[in-house]
């Protein structure tokens, strides 16, 4: 079976937003940050020296891939998709190409996407992988800064509080050192890879685009692309955060959301997915803590299988690496409900 027909059996996944902004919980020094908490860091322009200083404390002793699995089988979940490295610039995973990770960087010394690799063959389930291919605030040549700032949820979508100077930016460099070389790792040490969920390219061209799909692709010819590659490099569309279509589109553009980004026609394999929120973040948040009713979610899980797109339901763990209790009663109390149906 392909992964396209994979894919469109699976109908039901789950996202683990985590990452530094984790143990802020949206809240930095008394002031709230945006809605999204893990935009904190540009929302309220935390300087890379504090973001080291948080990583020199990260240390999710509760995160149990093993449970985490166990969980989204019950929820009857086919497949993961988790943050291998945010928009922070801090990889989840031990690399070799930047030591701003969670094994070299933090006193864990853990490799969450290996840990997590290895419980979803365990669990049976599917692993896919979210990666910021453009943004990384921790590098001086992070992608945005040719983006107007307007909708960013913050004073620009590049770091520059840290790097105010944008003619001595040039994301070519960030790309070739720091970007391409990780996913080149992701793709090779982690195993099979069902989906790469790339996000916002802002200032990518076509040609990184394309040297994206291409690079996974030779490294993992069965590997799903999203829309947010951008420039119309994908094998699936990623709808807008949140979307809930009452048809399958005919077409997307960026004018539906930012998100639903540049270039996306109708997918060519019918291949849909919603990325969706159980409140009104992905990162986990103490400052905006109202979550959706279950029977909301399920009414929503079941118009989306109608329509034959994906649901892809996101829960941002504590900075413990805990899912929030709120968030495993929901998502229970939502499976037990469409089993009856």
């Amino acid at each position: 079976m392909t992964n396209y027909q994979q894919f469109k059996d699976a109908k039901y996944g789950l996202m683990l937003h985590f990452g530094l902004y984790s143990l802020l919980g949206g809240v930095y020094k008394g002031n709230k940050g945006p809605y999204y908490a893990e935009w904190i860091e540009c929302h309220q322009q935390i300087p890379n020296s504090e973001m080291e200083r948080l990583a020199s404390i990260f240390n999710p002793i509760y995160l149990d891939t093993d449970e985490i699995c166990e969980f989204a089988v019950k929820c009857g979940m086919k497949y993961i998709v988790i943050t291998a490295k945010h928009h922070e610039g801090f990889a989840l995973f031990r690399s070799e190409v930047d030591k701003f990770n969670s094994y070299d960087a933090s006193p864990c010394k853990r490799d969450i996407i290996k840990e997590l690799s290895d419980s979803c063959k365990k669990y049976g389930l599917k692993l896919g992988l979210y990666y910021s291919q453009c943004i990384d605030w921790h590098e001086k040549h992070g992608g945005g800064y040719l983006t107007d700032p307007s909708d960013a949820a913050g004073p620009t979508w590049e770091n520059s509080w840290d790097f105010p100077n944008k003619a001595e930016k040039d994301y070519d460099i960030c790309f070739n050192n720091k970007i391409l070389p990780q996913i080149k790792e992701l793709m090779t040490n982690y195993g099979d890879i069902f989906l790469v969920w790339f996000d916002m390219p802002l200032d990518s061209t076509k040609k990184h685009s394309q040297i994206i799909y291409d690079c996974v692709k030779q490294l993992q010819p069965n590997c799903l692309v999203n829309s947010r590659l951008g420039n119309g490099v994908y094998d699936y569309v990623s709808l807008g955060d949140n979307e809930i279509p009452d048809e399958i589109p005919s077409s997307i553009s960026d004018d539906v959301d930012y998100n639903a980004i540049y270039g996306i026609k109708k997918s060519p394999h019918n291949l849909y997915e919603s990325a969706c929120t159980l409140n009104c973040s992905w990162g986990y948040t103490v400052a905006y803590p109202k979550w959706r009713e279950a029977n909301a979610v399920l009414s929503t899980r079941l118009k989306l299988e109608k329509l034959g797109i994906n649901y892809l339901i996101n829960i941002g763990p504590d900075w413990l690496g805990r899912l929030p209790y709120e968030a495993k009663e929901i998502l229970l109390k939502v499976q037990e409900e469409y089993l009856k149906k």
